[in-house]
């Protein structure tokens, strides 16, 4: 606390990202991040960037990258808008499209820096609380509001909602804004970018660091109608006219490109987690349906906090939340290798074989 601290600082609560331990032959699955390394492609490319060049600034519209990610997902470079990771992506969000006299709305269980984003920018928010079984109730939504978001699927419950529940929103919400935070889309879920072009209150926003491998380089990308990349650029350029560095967005480029590698591991991931929610099952977890690259699961006995605290014991980090209570005895887990998941599964077998936690 300062004297010297502007009114607003006071008053925010910061979000708290997942730890990064620095510590070595940790099995980490508590940010998750993807298993396996970004294209080679990628690599390549970084190295063709490192060159006389790095001392000119980058290109402040982006737009061969901004070409690359419209290519595809078969729309216009005008319907394209990239940030530093897509928190970036969505700050500016919050404060271009999300700031009305009506309040925000989104679910009570979900990503939570959307309240952080709205206590920073004076936003007015309501949240709506999730179905017993952690759905999100499209009809709840149906009322005055100053915007809509949440992500798709869910964080950090990882449940995917079918295109068509999105769909009935826009359809029944056209006087705001429908975000729809697709981070964890391509671990299948279906996206709803193929709407943008029919709704033009739609605005969905992507990230590299997941599927593409990139939580190190921070490229995040929204995609919607021209009116709404507009207003993203306009707040972007009155705070940072580059955010898009030129490691960045090589890097990024060459990620987008290479779909193949992007198909492959976003499979083996949907493999692995599918495999591993059949053997939690088998030792008495309880997995809510995922379209993410995490699971969220709890155990029919045992605590979620002392069974993280346990985990660690065996050099296995995973994400636990205190609160809500609601989600307490939930263990949010990253999928990682099928060897890492026989890692956890080994560890998970000794600590349920312990009579108690201590």
């Amino acid at each position: 606390m300062s004297k010297y601290w502007s009114d607003v600082v006071h008053k925010l609560t910061p979000y708290v990202p997942g730890e990064q331990p620095k510590i070595n032959n940790l099995v980490k699955l508590n940010t998750n991040e993807n298993p396996y390394g970004p294209s080679p492609k990628v690599i390549e490319a970084l190295k063709l960037e490192a060159a006389e060049t790095l001392r000119l600034y980058p290109d402040p519209n982006s737009d061969v990258l901004r070409a690359a990610i419209a290519k595809v997902h078969h729309l216009d470079s005008c319907q394209v808008f990239v940030g530093n990771g897509s928190d970036e992506v969505l700050a500016h969000v919050f404060q271009a499209l999300l700031k009305h006299a009506q309040p925000l709305l989104f679910p009570d269980i979900t990503y939570s820096f959307y309240p952080v984003y709205c206590g920073l920018y004076g936003i007015r928010y309501e949240t709506i609380p999730l179905a017993e079984d952690f759905s999100i109730r499209v009809e709840d939504y149906i009322k005055p509001n100053g915007g809509i978001i949440f992500p798709n699927p869910n964080a950090p419950t990882g449940m995917p909602l079918a295109l068509e529940k999105i769909e009935w929103i826009l359809q029944n919400n056209t006087e705001s804004v429908v975000v729809i935070d697709e981070a964890y889309v391509d671990f299948g879920t279906e996206s709803a970018v193929s709407l943008i072009n029919q709704y033009p209150n739609l605005l969905v926003t992507h990230t590299l660091s997941k599927a593409r491998s990139l939580a190190g380089l921070r490229v995040g990308y929204a995609l919607g109608s021209a009116a709404l990349i507009e207003a993203l650029i306009r707040v972007k350029d009155s705070f940072n006219s580059y955010p898009i560095d030129r490691f960045a967005s090589a890097g990024a480029v060459a990620a987008m490109q290479d779909i193949d590698y992007f198909e492959e591991t976003c499979q083996k991931v949907i493999t692995t987690r599918d495999a591993l929610v059949a053997n939690m099952s088998a030792l008495d977890f309880e997995v809510l349906p995922s379209g993410a690259n995490f699971i969220f699961a709890k155990h029919k006995v045992r605590d979620g906090a002392e069974l993280s605290a346990k985990l660690r014991e065996h050099g296995i980090i995973v994400r636990h939340f205190k609160s809500p209570s609601r989600i307490a005895p939930y263990l949010r887990i990253t999928i990682g290798t099928d060897e890492q998941s026989e890692l956890l599964l080994k560890a998970l077998k000794v600590v349920l074989s312990e009579k108690s936690f201590s």
